[in-house]
């Protein structure tokens, strides 16, 4: 199965991992993802910009739960190798931490050995899954030799629900997060018209356009996949904005900024993490 998808590439069809890639300077990107990025940038021109935020935010939020003591995550929609990992981060706080990475794209399962040089002390893994089918990823062999269900894990979906629309990504999220331990973490970055509605309208239907399916959703519809749970200050916010009270500034160096300067355009998307009770 894994040769399989290694070898069907599927280079003719634009993939959302992949353009991300290309939109953070990578080269793991096909024609296809490189035409399909240039009309989502036509619709966003600052597209670059927000991709590094989502990346830049994943960084800060794994170095935030480090410092509160977690030591096992699992990151879905993990994407094309680009440094800084998660791994690197969390196991900068602990180098014992555990982390399963998660992805549909057979080109990040035929790079997914740069996501697992962890530390010694440490594990890293991958699942060749779909957040779609997670009974399917929360059973995956690798995934329940490599973390503890009895104690608290920090799940990463990190710009990944914009591309599930409709009303069955609730359910998916309440499955993956349902069997986790008490003082478990979400954590989650979602494109929304609410700050700026014209350009990421304009970004959804390039999207489409592409043949890839997303969904904006505004505050009301960020929030709902925390019900339930503590939501953790600076809350829902936009996500160049997210830091914490605790933030340690010796732990986010520069390509870790914090904070909107006077120039940047309107935010296009929510970052949130809560704790589960």
């Amino acid at each position: 199965m894994a040769h399989d998808a290694i070898s069907d590439l599927k280079q003719d069809e634009p993939h959302s991992a992949r353009i991300y890639d290309y939109f953070l300077g990578g080269q793991d990107n096909y024609e296809a993802d490189r035409a399909a990025a240039a009309q989502i940038e036509r619709a966003i021109p600052n597209v670059r910009m927000v991709a590094r935020d989502n990346r830049a935010f994943m960084a800060r939020a794994i170095a935030y739960l480090g410092r509160q003591g977690i030591r096992q995550f699992l990151d879905i929609g993990t994407g094309i190798p680009t440094e800084p990992n998660l791994h690197q981060v969390a196991q900068t706080s602990h180098a014992d931490a555990r982390v399963v990475y998660v992805d549909n794209d057979p080109i990040v399962l035929a790079h997914a050995r740069a996501l697992l040089k962890g530390t010694p002390e440490g594990r890293t893994c991958y699942v060749h899954g779909d957040v779609t089918e997670p009974d399917a990823i929360l059973a995956a062999p690798p995934l329940r030799e490599a973390l503890d269900f009895d104690q608290p894990i920090a799940v990463s979906l990190i710009a990944l629900c914009h591309f599930v629309p409709g009303e069955r990504i609730y359910e998916i999220v309440d499955t993956l997060m349902a069997p986790l331990a008490s003082g478990s973490y979400l954590v989650m970055t979602h494109l929304t018209t609410d700050f700026d509605p014209d350009t990421v309208e304009g970004t959804v239907s390039a999207y489409r356009a592409s043949g890839i399916e997303m969904e904006a959703r505004n505050r009301a519809g960020v929030a709902r996949f925390f019900d339930g749970m503590t939501v953790i200050e600076p809350g829902i916010v936009a996500i160049e904005d997210w830091t914490s009270d605790d933030n340690e500034p010796e732990q986010t160096d520069a390509v870790i900024p914090l904070g909107r300067s006077a120039q940047r355009p309107p935010a296009a998307g929510y970052a949130v993490i809560g704790r589960k009770s």
